[in-house]
């Protein structure tokens, strides 16, 4: 709790700076408004307004630090047809000076963005925030930085003042009452969260700009779903072809033989009957292995809680168990969840070279939970392998999220949240160890 409220006070200190360039910020987009009444100020808002966002970025990211979670930023509108930044002149991979197409590019842009962005919403939001940030933000941080200062020299008032110029008791207590009121606002505000939930609020995306990246999310979803299914399909028929069919093909020999060897030569006839008698038992084994990884028959029968107890029975290390879901969620995502749990302990397993791990099972309104931690090594990352990366396209599919926390040395918490809708009734929540 105080290592929070120091970090609190630090992000203040560097908000406090970071409202320097957000003031010379200000002043030019006060001074493009004005101009842009004759036109030339619309190419100075162009210009400018990249900056004001590249401030405001780092806003979100001290934001993120504070409140502990993602939070989203709002875009420029560049257009459908926009090429790069105007200020990268063409490929800068190519140590070649700039074309006249680039230079030209380089002098309309700005006047092209600034106009569009005169239109725009978000664009608006965004100045919005810069004036907040210039005016009750950097005095909320600047509060926020000197409570702790000054609690502390109120305490050394206190104490050196009557020492060496006689103050009289009333002023004393006068300051140890402020010393104790800084330091309990301290105590109350010094994270930092009123500002950080201010710059989230703030720069957070209009309704406009949600409702379309939805519209992104829901087609980018889809094709990630086209192209799972679509690998699914090609892992059944390896597994079917590789397995169950080279198989019975076996079986079948082995009964051709067998009927040849009936009467010439029972013994070896009785060997060969035990032999496909094997064969079959092994066919039916890949054919439960295939049937389970498309929907495990204990899902069916048995449900989330059933099929997950069954799942960690099977891992080598201790899994703790805990299920508070209200009722049985609907088959599709009772299914999906499933398979993001079996794809998360299988990392824990692999990777994590955890001894013990955890399940919890919960619901908050009409949205299942889940979270899936290990006392492992820690360092999990979305971004560096394939396995989490499939997790999240899966939960895509149904609108879920995922969330991961994995410091360095662990412990690993990964929090799964998917829109639900809630069929079968339970009796009552229940938790165990496997």
């Amino acid at each position: 709790m105080t290592r929070r409220r120091w970090a609190g006070t630090g992000r203040s200190a560097v908000l406090v700076l970071l409202a320097v360039p957000c003031a010379l910020l200000a002043l030019v987009v006060l001074l493009g408004l004005v101009l842009s009444l004759v036109g030339v100020g619309i190419g100075l808002l162009g210009a400018v307004l990249p900056a004001v966002r590249g401030v405001a970025r780092a806003h979100r990211r001290l934001a993120e630090g504070a409140l502990a979670r993602p939070v989203p930023l709002l875009e420029l509108d560049r257009g459908p047809d926009a090429g790069p930044p105007w200020w990268t002149l063409g490929d800068t991979a190519a140590l070649t000076a700039p074309s006249s197409e680039d230079l030209a590019r380089l002098g309309l842009a700005p006047f092209r963005d600034g106009w569009r962005w005169l239109q725009d919403p978000e664009a608006w939001r965004l100045l919005g925030w810069l004036a907040f940030a210039v005016t009750g933000g950097v005095l909320l941080s600047a509060v926020t930085f000197l409570l702790l200062p000054g609690a502390l020299a109120a305490v050394v008032l206190a104490i050196v003042l009557p020492l060496t110029v006689g103050t009289p008791a009333a002023g004393v207590l006068a300051l140890a009452a402020g010393a104790v009121l800084l330091g309990a606002l301290w105590w109350r505000v010094g994270d930092g969260r009123l500002r950080a939930r201010a710059d989230a609020a703030l720069l957070r995306p209009g309704r406009q700009a949600v409702l379309e990246q939805r519209v992104h999310d829901l087609a980018e979803s889809r094709s990630q779903t086209v192209d799972h299914a679509a690998a699914e399909l090609r892992r059944i028929e390896r597994d079917l072809h590789d397995g169950v069919q080279a198989r019975l093909v076996a079986l079948g020999i082995d009964l051709g033989l067998l009927a040849d060897l009936l009467d010439s030569d029972p013994a070896a006839a009785r060997t060969l009957l035990a032999q496909a008698r094997r064969t079959h038992v092994a066919a039916l084994a890949d054919l439960r292995g295939v049937v389970r990884g498309i929907h495990p028959p204990v899902l069916a029968d048995r449900g989330l809680v059933g099929a997950v107890e069954a799942l960690v029975l099977d891992l080598p290390l201790r899994v703790t168990l805990v299920d508070r879901l209200p009722t049985r969620p609907s088959a599709p995502i009772e299914s999906a969840v499933y398979f993001v749990v079996a794809e998360l302990l299988t990392n824990v397993v692999r990777h994590a070279s955890a001894a013990r791990a955890w399940v919890e099972l919960g619901a908050t309104g009409d949205t299942l939970r889940v979270v899936v931690g290990d006392e492992g090594v820690g360092g999990a990352d979305p971004g560096s392998g394939s396995g989490l990366r499939g997790v999240a396209a899966r939960l895509a599919a149904f609108d879920g999220t995922m969330g991961v926390d994995s410091p360095p040395g662990g412990p690993t918490v990964i929090t799964v949240e998917v829109p639900c809708v809630w069929s079968s009734p339970r009796t009552s929540p229940s938790s165990g160890t496997a």
